[in-house]
């Protein structure tokens, strides 16, 4: 008699909220079908949602938490309660362009996202600067990436509290204030893993492939995949 077969193991989950009380930006179902193409190829499962109450409820199910171009005051007193003590058990955090946009009445979110928005120039091409090849969401790009965005400025500049990973050449596109500031970071904030792109404004970069890498490279850094 053949002894019975473990359990398969059940994939990892990952939260992608897109819940906006602000400016909603038209990309987020292109941002949610490319996490879930990328949970498809990659073995993880995608629950998306804009229902804040699912903080409340308990993250425990899940390896990651996506902010996916959130804007505005998106947790209830009970959700930003649930989001905290995730993050203080170890929980990974990912942010995704409006993201910084979000909860600015929060002080705790800020410090975990590491930096606030401020204001952006006109959508138009521009050259990132990979500082950091070491990352697996920057491992697969050359010492130069060009793209089109928004190219957010933010209140203020996380460099020296961060792990830099990407930030913008300046000079490669108008309406820049100051030089080389941070758009791609890393760092641990609270007890959770932490990723942050800028990036992601239009809905045709989530079928980029560079840009789907760069997606799941910060994913599986928050779900700790990869080493720190």
């Amino acid at each position: 008699m053949q002894p019975p077969s473990p359990p398969r193991a059940r994939p990892p989950r990952v939260l992608v909220f897109t819940r906006t009380t602000d400016y909603r930006h038209d990309s987020i179902p292109d941002g949610v079908a490319a996490f879930r193409a990328l949970g498809a190829e990659h073995g993880f499962c995608v629950d998306a949602t804009e229902q804040p109450g699912v903080f409340a409820d308990g993250l425990h199910p899940y390896a990651a938490v996506v902010f996916l171009s959130t804007s505005g005051e998106v947790l209830t007193p009970a959700a930003r309660a649930g989001l905290h003590a995730y993050c203080a058990a170890g929980g990974g955090f990912m942010g995704v362009h409006a993201a910084a946009c979000t909860e600015y009445d929060w002080p705790f979110y800020g410090e975990l996202l590491g930096a606030r928005f401020d204001r952006h120039p006109e959508f138009q091409p521009a050259t990132l600067v990979i500082e950091d090849h070491q990352h697996p969401a920057t491992a697969h790009l050359a010492g130069t990436w060009d793209f089109s965005d928004e190219w957010y400025e933010f209140r203020e500049n996380p460099r020296g509290r961060v792990r830099v990973l990407a930030s913008a050449d300046s000079s490669s596109y108008e309406g820049a204030e100051g030089e080389g500031h941070p758009l791609v970071w890393t760092h641990e904030h609270g007890g959770a893993r932490v990723f942050y792109t800028a990036l992601g404004h239009a809905g045709e970069a989530y079928a980029d492939p560079a840009f789907r890498a760069h997606l799941l490279g910060g994913l599986r850094h928050v779900m700790r995949l990869t080493p720190a």
